[in-house]
């Protein structure tokens, strides 16, 4: 009688590249795009945008995934947490989680098309800066920045979704993107600052190891104050912007929630063990929750 192991599904394989059964990481993206698009549509924006970014942001990220996997391959293995995903054992080839990636980023930009030209023009863009996060690391100190302008793009696509015409030119993009939205974008990348610093907490040692760059490496001593300090001007900023466009108690009442748990994050990493700060890293998409139920209350009961 054979003891062979069974051979695992190609589907299970790709569910698995993707972080299928992880879905913290795109919700991490979904909530600031949403916010977004509520402020830049003073309410619900319509099902059809609101599809096209919810939809959007969960094939980007996958896409993102598989490009993140193939880059960082011969690092991934000498990482406890990942040493085991598909690219990094070989389970999945370099050519298949490209070609996954490549399909999943071309359905994604099929969402993109049913809007208008200013958006699409901005995903270029996007599409850019998500490409060179996964070689960030080689070249900065701190390259949790670069992740958090991948991660917040969707703030000024949703503004030009809902705010565009049908112009192609750059000064439509200009046109249709507010400032107040590049500045919830500038706000929006502490929150990245701060989860990912706690997301790099986690495998510190195997990063020394293996010689990349990270922002928990670069703050060192003081990476658990750095990670509170950019959670503060996270939730500064959205209040103050929130407040000059008009948003009241409910959105302060959300803003509340979230530094609450900001608070709770405190208690998990200030050990700075493993468990604890993957715990606080997971557990981030609820604080963009919160952020974004007090603008969709506030904005629906004006």
């Amino acid at each position: 009688m054979s003891t062979r192991p069974p051979q695992v599904s190609r589907l299970a394989l790709y569910l698995d590249l993707i972080r299928w059964n992880r879905p913290a990481g795109w919700l991490l993206l979904l909530w600031p795009g949403l916010s977004a698009l509520w402020i830049a549509g003073d309410g619900y924006p319509g099902w059809h945008l609101a599809l096209v970014f919810v939809l959007g942001t969960v094939l980007m990220r996958s896409a993102g995934c598989c490009v993140n996997d193939v880059a960082d391959r011969n690092f991934d293995r000498h990482v406890k947490r990942t040493s085991q995903r598909p690219v990094t054992r070989g389970a999945v080839s370099v050519r298949e989680a490209l070609l996954l990636g490549a399909v999943l980023a071309l359905l994604a930009f099929a969402l993109v098309l049913t809007t208008n030209p200013p958006t699409i023009l901005l995903s270029f863009a996007a599409l850019g800066v998500t490409l060179a996060y996964p070689y960030a690391k080689r070249l900065v100190s701190m390259p949790q920045a670069v992740l958090g302008v991948a991660f917040s793009f969707g703030i000024p696509m949703a503004f030009a979704a809902v705010l565009g015409g049908r112009d192609w030119s750059l000064r439509a993009v200009t046109d249709a993107v507010p400032p107040h939205a590049w500045w919830l974008l500038a706000g929006n990348l502490f929150w990245v600052l701060a989860y990912d610093t706690e997301y790099a907490m986690v495998d510190r040692d195997d990063d020394i190891r293996i010689g990349i760059q990270t922002s928990a490496l670069t703050l060192g001593r003081f990476d658990v104050a750095a990670v509170m300090g950019f959670y503060g001007a996270y939730l500064l900023s959205w209040g103050m912007i929130g407040a000059s466009l008009g948003l009241g108690r409910l959105f302060i009442a959300g803003l509340g929630v979230a530094g609450a748990q900001a608070a709770w994050h405190f208690v998990l990493i200030r050990g700075r063990t493993r468990e604890g700060c993957f715990q606080a890293f997971r557990l981030n998409h609820w604080m963009g929750f919160a952020v974004f139920a007090g603008v969709a209350a506030d904005l629906a009961l004006r």
